[in-house]
């Protein structure tokens, strides 16, 4: 299980994103979905951003965003990759890695087998991708709600062309296990290591990352 990538997603505060890379964290995400608990402007992202070090990825996760929205977050923060968590097409993928020139993140969300299929195009498209917990129906968030799905969807699959990250109800008590059961070689966790809905905890993050060692 050694060498595991870990992804902190949804930091809002100087003090977590220290605390983030100090324990380890490879990627931070900043969310710029207003209706998130965990959302930043750009301005709050841009005063972030100076808190990460070189060689730990900074990620705007963004949903259905308009090309206006990612004019004004890559104007703005220094963003390394861009996280696209809605409905977004192959087609969108492809426009927004042509304008911006950075690397992108499609989220597929997952429920049950049948979901698996929509990977795939992706996977064409994408730099890299993240298989989240399918969103309920009606929810208000498309990620960031702390439901896993069946781990056993992905075990002894022959998986895609492009790296990939396991996100979705991921704690520091069931990640390790999360890891074994799906061979997944980064992992992506928001509210798991949270003592409240936006609100990261120091001694959670830590125990998360060394739990995927």
């Amino acid at each position: 299980m050694s060498d595991v990538s870990v992804k902190i997603c949804g930091l809002t505060a100087p003090d977590h994103v220290r605390a983030a890379v100090d324990a380890g964290a490879r990627y931070l995400g900043f969310n710029f979905f207003p209706k998130s608990p965990r959302y930043v402007s750009p301005e709050q992202a841009a005063s972030l951003s100076g808190h990460v070090p070189v060689g730990v990825a900074k990620v705007a996760l963004v949903v259905n965003a308009s090309d206006a929205l990612l004019d004004e977050i890559t104007a703005t923060a220094p963003v390394d990759m861009l996280q696209l968590h809605g409905s977004e097409s192959v087609e969108r993928v492809q426009e927004v890695k042509a304008r911006y020139g950075l690397p992108v993140i499609k989220v597929i969300g997952v429920a049950d087998a049948e979901d698996l299929v929509a990977i795939d195009p992706y996977s064409d498209v994408a730099d890299q991708l993240l298989i989240d917990a399918k969103a309920p129906k009606n929810a208000v968030l498309p990620g960031g709600n702390g439901l896993a799905f069946d781990w056993r969807l992905l075990a002894g699959r022959k998986y895609w062309r492009k790296p990939w990250m396991l996100a979705g109800g991921l704690n520091p008590e069931n990640v390790a296990e999360a890891i074994r059961m799906t061979g997944a070689r980064q992992v992506d966790v928001a509210s798991g290591v949270e003592s409240a809905p936006g609100v990261k905890d120091a001694a959670l993050m830590r125990a998360f990352i060394d739990a995927t060692r």
